[in-house]
């Protein structure tokens, strides 16, 4: 069977989901998943799961990601972005490259963010774009999420900004463009996103559609299934606890380093991955959560 994780390049235009069939149609099986959504106008690092792989999305969706985006000010859109309706057009009333620079290091840090309502975040079992497309305004909380570089790099015109962003797993960068354009008292929206990284990830990994489609030997684009979980600690299990392990019972270990809640990869005595436990403190044992056969 198929397994393991495979990097895409995502072309804009298409949806995450578009990617994933895309995919099962090419491998010809249907335990194909991803993680890290990205808006269709967005391109760039997608991992897409195949096989026990799609059990291990938790330990990569939670991963850092890095952006290039491009920022249009003056202008805003109902979305956050150009494929949206123009609402406001504050022209006359462009920020100077120096006043974008200068506002940027107000955003880097850890701070609360909305999400938007042209997002897939579900709330009651919906997704809010679908109430956004009714005309529907629903109340959201603000999560925390941490911004640990905003960069600038360049202006392509006099409104449009192109911008490094190195950001926790859940930001919008949408919402960063606005934010960022209310600051300077000016519309804003996103016209490009690109994510050049997602936590060990980057572009120098990821292999487009079209290469897939051509390909002979798909294959060898996939990277092993104990690649999904190489950032945790591990711990490597004797023989005899394998069996045990399978069945969901703990393995006591003796530890000063490992964090009470932390995940663990338990490994055989060759490296092979055998499941994603749990450290407990209390009784100094890993307890298997995910476990793969």
């Amino acid at each position: 069977m198929t397994e393991g994780v495979l990097i895409v390049d995502k072309p804009q235009d298409i949806t995450s989901h578009d990617v994933v069939a895309r995919c099962r149609r090419l491998f010809g099986m249907r335990q194909i998943g991803h993680t890290g959504t990205l808006d269709p106008f967005a391109t760039g690092v997608m991992a897409v799961l195949l096989g026990q792989a799609t059990r291990l999305a938790r330990f990569i969706d939670k991963d850092e990601k890095e952006y290039e985006a491009t920022v249009r000010f003056g202008v805003r859109t109902d979305t956050g972005d150009l494929t949206g309706e123009v609402i406001t057009d504050s022209e006359g009333n462009i920020p100077s490259e120096e006043e974008v620079r200068a506002a940027l290091g107000q955003f880097v840090g850890e701070r609360m963010q909305t999400p938007p309502m042209y997002s897939a975040k579900k709330i009651d079992g919906r997704k809010l774009y679908e109430y956004a497309r009714e005309g529907v305004e629903i109340e959201r909380t603000p999560v925390p999420v941490n911004i640990a570089l905003l960069e600038h790099l360049g202006a392509s015109s006099e409104c449009d900004h192109r911008l490094r962003v190195v950001c926790s797993a859940g930001t919008y960068v949408r919402v960063l463009a606005e934010e960022i354009g209310s600051k300077l008292e000016t519309g804003a929206h996103l016209i490009s996103l690109r994510r050049i990284r997602s936590g060990r990830f980057d572009l120098s990994d990821a292999v487009s559609l079209e290469q897939l489609e051509q390909s002979s030997n798909r294959e060898e684009f996939i990277r092993p299934l104990h690649v999904a979980a190489e950032h945790l600690p591990s711990i490597t299990l004797e023989d005899e606890r394998i069996p045990r392990t399978r069945q969901g019972l703990s393995t006591r270990i003796r530890s000063e380093s490992l964090c009470d809640g932390e995940y663990v990869r338990m490994l055989d005595r060759t490296g092979v991955l055998i499941a994603i436990g749990v450290y407990r403190g209390s009784d100094t044992a890993v307890h298997p959560s995910v476990v793969l056969m």
